[in-house]
């Protein structure tokens, strides 16, 4: 078998984003998971609690989604998102009030964890003999900077039922996880929001295309022709959260057309803000643009030496649109 099952792409030939059908159900390229249903039970209990408490609660969605290239996955595409931002927005998220699904990269950044994830957890621990002679393991304060405040933050979090984590991998995990979501979050109306930080991937590979085993190098040059990927912000606010406060990213390399394409993506999904940044600038630099205004949020040299993190003046602004949003009704 040779590689020339896929035709060589090139920008400007892609067909157009695979159609949702009209109940909103994804195509059979993207396989369902497993734990799809149980899941979705558990977001809409979540949501119900603490919609009934009279607390909002925010979806964020982060990290990257990975891309098959075979139907017993070998290799697969990828981008470079570590989920860092969905990360730290959580945690002042919950700051400001709210209960957070996390919908997540297995094995991206963590709240409250990511301010740790350079540290090898060994060299952070010590190992103390009793007085008995039993071994006790004592944590390198030093080594892991303000854990007792971190870990005080944390468990507050838990024993107050305000995050549920969910994990998904591949880009099919992603879309059926964020329909799921919608879904679930449908019911407190106003009260939810959806905070799409992810990293999602604007193509792939069908399944009818891919060949069943690894890819052979021996085959030669590989030449790769994807679909578009189905853009679930449609659906998500005309049909399965129409009254939740949604909010889409757009990063950009080019920072002369990124005005342009975040208020493109408002005209066309009709959604309340599209956060922007550019990739060289996107610690210390965003615009908030709504269809009526556009807020530019930016750190100094000075904050961002003391620890100062942009998402949390997304959050502040986001947080106060939201209450905007709920009094207009």
């Amino acid at each position: 078998m040779t590689n020339s099952y896929l035709k060589k792409i090139t920008p400007g030939s892609m067909a157009e984003p695979v159609a949702l059908t009209a109940e909103g159900k994804l195509s059979e390229d993207f396989a369902v998971p497993s734990h799809a249903e149980e899941v979705k039970v558990q977001m809409a209990d979540f949501a119900a609690q603490h919609g009934a408490a009279g607390r909002r609660v925010v979806l964020i969605t982060s990290g990257g989604t990975k891309v098959p290239l075979e139907s017993r996955t070998v290799r697969f595409l990828d981008n470079f998102s570590s989920g860092r931002r969905g990360a730290s927005s959580a945690e002042y998220f919950l700051e400001s009030g709210y209960a957070v699904i996390f919908l997540h990269r297995h094995r991206s950044l963590y709240p409250f964890t990511r301010l740790y994830s350079g540290i090898n957890l060994l060299d952070s621990l010590q190992l103390e003999i009793g007085s008995c002679g039993s071994d006790q393991v004592v944590v390198n304060q030093q080594a892991l900077p303000n854990i007792t405040k971190v870990l005080k933050l944390y468990q507050a979090v838990k024993e107050a039922g305000l995050l549920l984590p969910v994990e998904f991998s591949t880009l099919s995990d992603y879309l059926h996880l964020l329909k799921a979501a919608a879904q679930a979050l449908s019911p407190i109306g106003s009260q939810a929001m959806f905070y799409l930080a992810a990293a999602v991937s604007d193509f792939y590979i069908p399944a009818s295309d891919m060949p069943e085993h690894k890819i052979q190098s021996s085959s030669g040059p590989l030449h790769i022709s994807m679909k578009m990927v189905p853009k679930m912000l449609t659906p998500l606010v005309k049909d399965w959260a129409p009254q939740a406060f949604v909010i889409s990213f757009k990063l950009e390399t080019d920072a002369s057309i990124l005005l342009d394409r975040a208020r493109r993506a408002l005209d066309i999904y009709r959604h309340q803000a599209v956060v922007g940044n550019v990739l060289d600038t996107r610690r210390g630099y965003v615009v908030v643009v709504t269809p009526d205004t556009q807020v530019e949020l930016v750190l100094t040299d000075e904050e961002a030496g003391r620890g100062v993190e942009i998402e949390d003046r997304i959050v502040s602004n986001l947080a106060a649109a939201h209450s905007n949003f709920i009094i207009q009704g």
